[in-house]
């Protein structure tokens, strides 16, 4: 049976909420009344503070990490080793392995892996701008850290492909981190023993 509203306004707010990734319809009424019970200058900080992320968040122009300004502030951080870079799925990756304190490089945010299923191409992520930015700086070492599913293996045999000519030091995270899991989820103690016991990447998972 469906939903019976008394006002419009709270449908399409609820509604809105709804489409939200693990909001079904009863969280989206509880986070509806819940803003409806707030003051206005409470509830209008939550809604500028979403409209100017939308307006306002960059991509890092070396990384593709999320910042607020052209380079991120990892990127941007002298005492960071630059010759070390580790590849990640997406953003929620690398605050996970910011989370550790084990990793002291840079990062380079791939955008998703590759997955023909999903209509996902080596064209749809940002792989060419990695083998850019290997063959145009002084990277010594390329730390594949993709979640260890079937997708991740694809795309670590692939950036081992392109990568293979450049001469760079190419290791893969320790599978510490269990199959199929995704990085994200993983615990930080587990996920900082599989960056510090990478090994070498031959092409064979």
């Amino acid at each position: 049976m469906s939903q019976q509203y008394s006002s419009v306004l709270l449908e399409k707010a609820v509604s809105e909420f709804s489409k939200l990734p693990g909001i079904g319809p009863k969280t989206a009424m509880r986070l509806v009344l819940h803003l409806l019970r707030q003051n206005v200058s409470s509830v209008e900080s939550f809604g500028n503070s979403i409209i100017k992320l939308k307006h306002e968040i960059k991509y890092c122009k070396i990384c593709h990490n999320l910042s607020d300004t052209d380079i991120c502030n990892i990127c941007s951080e002298a005492n960071r080793d630059h010759q070390t870079i580790c590849v990640v799925e997406n953003i929620q990756d690398v605050m996970a392995i910011e989370n550790t304190h084990q990793f002291h490089g840079v990062y380079h945010v791939l955008g998703g892996v590759i997955s023909p299923m999903d209509g996902v191409g080596p064209s749809d992520l940002q792989i060419a701008s990695l083998v850019d930015r290997v063959v145009q700086s002084e990277v010594k070492e390329v730390i594949l850290a993709l979640s260890p599913t079937m997708e991740g293996d694809t795309t670590n045999f692939y950036i081992f492909r392109k990568l293979a000519d450049t001469g760079v030091k190419l290791s893969i995270i320790a599978r510490g981190v269990a199959q199929n899991d995704e990085l994200q989820y993983t615990d930080e103690i587990t996920l900082g023993r599989s960056i510090l016991n990478r090994i070498v990447f031959t092409g064979q998972i």
